[in-house]
């Protein structure tokens, strides 16, 4: 069974893209296709530290 909803938004995913300095690659290729293993695990550790970060009061 296909998932078809995303756990982060798009917006989200080109924010993060753009922290890591790999939104140019997104940009141009149209998808996170030909960003590194490496630069999308970075994206995973960000956007967990941010949602970490947002169950702080």
């Amino acid at each position: 069974m296909a998932r078809n909803r995303s756990i982060m938004s798009d917006q989200l995913k080109f924010e993060l893209a753009k922290e890591l300095g790999v939104a140019d690659t997104v940009a141009r290729d149209g998808d996170f296709g030909s960003v590194s293993s490496r630069n999308c695990g970075n994206l995973v550790r960000l956007a967990i530290e941010r949602a970490e970060k947002s169950l702080v009061y």
